[in-house]
């Protein structure tokens, strides 16, 4: 039985909260920099998501396999999160490049994001979640789910109270290599600190290394691993309608609400912190396999904020609408990483994780921002943004957000059948 030890847990909260509070800084604050300091054009951040999305995908792949054939993680952890801090840093400097064509400097941004996603995926989604798997087991799995889903919640609270009132003060180039400083200081962290687990042993197919890549491409892999399948077709849906309003909504409480940075970090991180205390009682009814009952609750949380925070710009409903949308995302995060690692095979991880990344990051993060653009341009406001005048949301997105939302109990209804019968019941 794989006991996480007390090391391994100091580990899992020091390298997923440094490493998620890097991805919430691009996810969110890359966008706001866009706005900020580029253009408010929404073109851009679909552009940039997308691409970031592709990189991120083939690199955790290409990782992950290498993972399996050689039965380690941690070079992997260790080279990605140092590269990773040195190029969030080196993200600000794009501010620096001249506006006019704008084509250069929006291209600049992409670029550099999609490079900080390649090292951030090597050291995080690569080497650092399938370590995870490693060194867990089913029986704790609900708990490392509740820890691994909780992560992105304090580090968009950070990033929406802490990192608001940072920027504020230093300015985004600043604030940019203050947190890539921290993440590369993991990296030489981890040096030091990590051990692979002794149970990974090298999974070498002797035809080659693209031919264990592409392995998991085909219909057999399909046919074994039918319910996991469908539980990442649950993971896109769900993000498609999550990525259609998160990568913009900083970008709409302040510029179609009014609110500063720091007063949207409270909102969102009061609604959010209050929402994470629920993945300890739901970590007790994941472990006894009852993830699908988890996740429709969480939905119908989810789909009741998004619709609140689209009807009222009061700051109780507010509240109560991203807590509700909170719990959504919290719970469906935690459910899902404890079905999916139950499911991967033990020699195939790595690999399993980089296709994982195909339907969290590749497809919705390509998708959502696709079908936000044009809602965006079509329904929201027209805003003139330090002296450049573009379109920002307005109340529709969260709508359109909430009805696709609902679309995720289509194949949760299949994979939560499967899973009752896999375990007899």
């Amino acid at each position: 039985m794989n006991n996480i030890s007390r090391k391994n847990w100091i580990l899992i909260w020091v390298l997923g909260m440094a490493g998620q509070i890097c991805w919430n800084i691009e996810n969110s604050w890359f966008n706001n920099f866009v706005y900020d300091k580029i253009a408010p054009e929404p073109a851009i951040v679909s552009w940039m998501v997308g691409v970031s999305a592709v990189v991120s995908t083939f690199c955790t792949f290409l990782v992950g396999t290498w993972g399996d054939r050689i039965g380690k993680r941690k070079p992997f952890i260790c080279v990605g999160y140092i590269f990773w801090g040195l190029f969030t840093f080196l993200f600000g400097a794009t501010e620096m490049i001249p506006k006019n064509p704008l084509f250069i400097a929006a291209a600049a941004v992409v670029l550099a994001d999609a490079v900080m996603s390649f090292f951030g995926s090597l050291g995080n989604d690569g080497g650092f979640s399938p370590w995870t798997t490693d060194i867990s087991n089913e029986q704790n799995r609900g708990k490392l789910g509740g820890v691994l889903a909780v992560m992105p919640v304090f580090a968009t609270i950070f990033g929406a109270v802490v990192s608001g009132f940072l920027i504020e003060k230093l300015d985004f180039f600043a604030f940019f290599g203050l947190m890539g400083g921290i993440v590369a200081i993991m990296g030489f962290v981890a040096l030091f600190t990590l051990k692979d687990s002794p149970h990974l042993a090298p999974k070498r197919d002797e035809r080659g290394f693209w031919h264990q890549f592409l392995s998991v491409f085909n219909g057999k892999t399909i046919r074994e691993n039918q319910e996991l399948f469908w539980v990442f077709a649950v993971m896109t849906v769900y993000f498609i309608g999550f990525n259609v309003y998160f990568p913009y909504i900083t970008i709409y409480f302040v510029n179609y609400l009014g609110y500063d940075y720091g007063m949207t970090g409270v909102i969102q991180g009061v609604g959010l912190l209050t929402a994470a205390l629920l993945t300890i009682p739901a970590a007790k009814i994941i472990d006894r396999g009852k993830m699908a009952l988890v996740i429709f609750a969480a939905l119908i949380c989810n789909t009741t904020g998004l619709v609140l925070v689209s009807l009222s710009q009061k700051l109780p409903v507010l509240l109560i609408g991203v807590f509700g949308a909170g719990i959504g995302y919290i719970l469906v995060l935690q459910s899902l990483t404890a079905w999916m690692k139950n499911l991967y095979p033990g020699e195939q991880r790595g690999q399993f994780e980089g296709l994982k990344q195909i339907f969290f990051v590749c497809i919705p993060m390509i998708a959502g921002p696709a079908i936000a653009t044009p809602v965006i341009n079509r329904l929201g406001i027209q805003a003139e943004i330090n002296g450049t005048v573009g379109m920002v949301p307005a109340p529709s997105l969260f709508l359109i957000s909430a009805a696709l939302t609902l679309f995720t109990l289509l194949p949760l209804n299949i994979a939560a059948k499967l899973c009752r019968k896999r375990n007899g019941a």
